[in-house]
């Protein structure tokens, strides 16, 4: 088999897999099964005792409060509104007590535009006309609505974090015989937090109903439509990480119950999730709300609550970056969160390998660099052999035209002399294409990491590049590097007819508006990798043939 344009394919596999990226979603990834479990009814749970039950193996323990409040009777309600304002080394919050949730959540380490001037990052922010975030209520006869107020236990407002301290908010409240308790553990330098939802049966009577737990995302149409990543709704559910976007949910609400390890929306760069412990059965329906995207967490079956019994749910929550150290730290498979595609085998290493030129060079832009440069030389040896192997091909092309001539009628003679002809002059028609095809996974694994990856957010290079998840503003590098790449495929032994190579001449075109509004560190590494290639074939040109 002749290897007429490897250059062509290679070049027509990259747009192909440019247009599938286009058109279709990432695929799922899978992950552990959930241990199922009926929600917790417990013994009424004394000032000083603790009600937090994780699994040993989960890699983050978030401590009970030493001392919990005395609680309140009805008397104590009022409509007042309150606020907690509390900071650690990673995030600010505001809680109220309209409702116990939060209104605020501002992350400290990402700005929301790129620039020294732009503020931080709000993850929640209610200033809007809905409930907020983590919003809880009951149903049947445990009945309480989700905006009610509540007393907030102590007379702190503002808590500050630090270290493996940690600060309790706890909220309470009185509906007909229940008592509702809505507890917030803090620590510092962690980006998740635990909240306990409680209801005792203050009465004599046997009560039924369900409690349920509700997370809001404000919804607008710049949420929609990007093509590049993926926005909405992602749970873990069943062994499989379940996405849902916001143009499904429009169509109709998504359910899953049963082994749910946590539910969450996440962006591209950004998570909030919820995440039931205690292995309890469980229920999400996510929904289009007013404007918001739901995800609502209930429990499948109707509970009986006898008098003194207190029904409690426990969850962890994470609002945080989408990063897979971080993630993987936090524990409860979050970072299955983090999807490269098929080739996430080959991405999760180059990530790491990129972190760890970053720790040395402090520069993202640098740190594509040497990773290039350290890619090139893996490689380094099946490029040679497959441009020594073009080379031998096209010094051989000659005799191929003769061959074509004297057997163009007779095919099946044409193939055995052909064939003669590559065993004569020792030359493999595969080993221009197959040294190229082995590096095309690690060139998608990497292209992935630099489009996706949250550690390329508005990381500055230098010059005018200060964002290298954004694209160049002035078109600059990939401008010069469809300059680069035509410079390569002039250096290229080509085995190619006149035809062949007119359309080969149109790809670095093509290449350069493929990539005009790439992301800047894309960019570089494709234009540094031009450059090695070009270096390294001059220097196999120079050899004699």
């Amino acid at each position: 088999m002749e290897n007429k344009n490897t250059l062509i394919a290679f070049g027509l596999i990259l747009v192909i897999y440019a247009a599938y990226i286009l058109i279709f979603p990432p695929p799922s990834n899978d992950s552990k099964v959930v241990e199922e479990k009926q929600p917790e009814v417990v013994s009424p749970v004394s000032a000083g005792e603790s009600s937090v039950k994780t699994k040993s193996e989960e890699k983050i323990s978030l401590l009970p409060a030493k001392t919990l409040p005395p609680r309140i009777d009805k008397e104590s309600n009022n409509n007042k509104e309150r606020k907690i304002f509390l900071e650690n080394e990673l995030f600010r919050a505001v809680l109220t007590n309209a409702g116990a949730r939060i209104e605020k959540f501002e992350l400290k380490k990402f700005k929301s535009e790129a620039g020294p001037d732009s503020g931080n990052i709000f993850l929640v922010n209610a200033e809007l006309p809905h409930l907020g975030t983590l919003s809880s209520s009951g149903t049947g006869e445990l009945a309480f609505s989700g905006d009610r107020f509540y007393q907030i236990a102590g007379g702190e407002d503002n808590y500050s974090v630090s270290g493996s301290n940690e600060a309790t908010v706890v909220f309470q409240s009185v509906e007909n015989q229940l008592l509702i308790e809505k507890i917030y553990r803090f620590r510092g330098n962690d980006y998740s937090f635990q909240m306990d939802l409680r209801v005792t049966n203050q009465g004599e009577n046997v009560l039924s109903g369900s409690l349920e737990t509700i997370m809001l995302q404000p919804f607008d149409e710049s949420m929609k439509g990007n093509r590049f990543t993926f926005v909405g709704t992602a749970t873990l559910f069943d062994d499989k990480l379940k996405t849902d976007s916001i143009e499904d949910l429009e169509k109709k609400p998504a359910t899953y119950s049963g082994s749910v390890g946590w539910t969450g929306f996440e962006d591209k760069y950004f998570l909030k999730a919820l995440v039931p412990l205690g292995g309890r059965k469980t229920e999400i329906l996510l929904q289009m709300e007013n404007s918001n995207v739901v995800n609502r967490v209930k429990e499948p079956q109707v509970q009986q609550l006898r008098p003194g019994e207190t029904l409690q749910h426990e969850y962890l929550v994470y609002f945080g970056p989408r990063d897979l150290d971080i993630l993987k730290n936090v524990g409860h498979r979050l970072e299955a969160v983090v999807d490269f595609g098929y080739f996430d085998i080959i991405a999760r290493p180059l990530l790491s390998v990129l972190k760890f030129f970053y720790g040395f060079v402090g520069n993202y832009g640098w740190a594509i660099i040497l990773l290039t440069v350290v890619i090139k030389i893996l490689f380094w040896p099946l490029t040679d052999k497959s441009y020594g192997s073009m080379k031998a091909m096209q010094k051989i092309q000659p005799e191929m035209q003769k061959l074509r001539q004297k057997y163009k009628d007779d095919k099946q003679r044409l193939n055995v002399e052909i064939m003669q002809l590559y065993r004569t002059h020792k030359v493999n028609p595969l080993g221009g294409c197959l040294p190229m095809i082995i590096q095309i996974p690690v060139f998608f694994a990497l292209y992935k990491v630099l489009m996706d990856d949250i550690a390329l957010r508005h990381a500055p290079f230098m010059f005018w590049i200060q964002d290298l998840s954004a694209k160049d503003p002035y078109y600059i590098t990939p401008i010069i590097m469809g300059v680069t790449m035509f410079i390569q495929q002039k250096l290229t032994p080509s085995t190619m007819d006149s035809t062949q190579a007119k359309i080969l001449l149109y790809m670095p075109l093509v290449f350069t508006f493929m990539f005009l509004n790439f992301p800047s560190g894309l960019v570089i590494y494709w234009l540094v990798n031009n450059l090695l290639t070009i270096l390294q074939q001059y220097l196999i040109n120079r050899k004699p043939a």
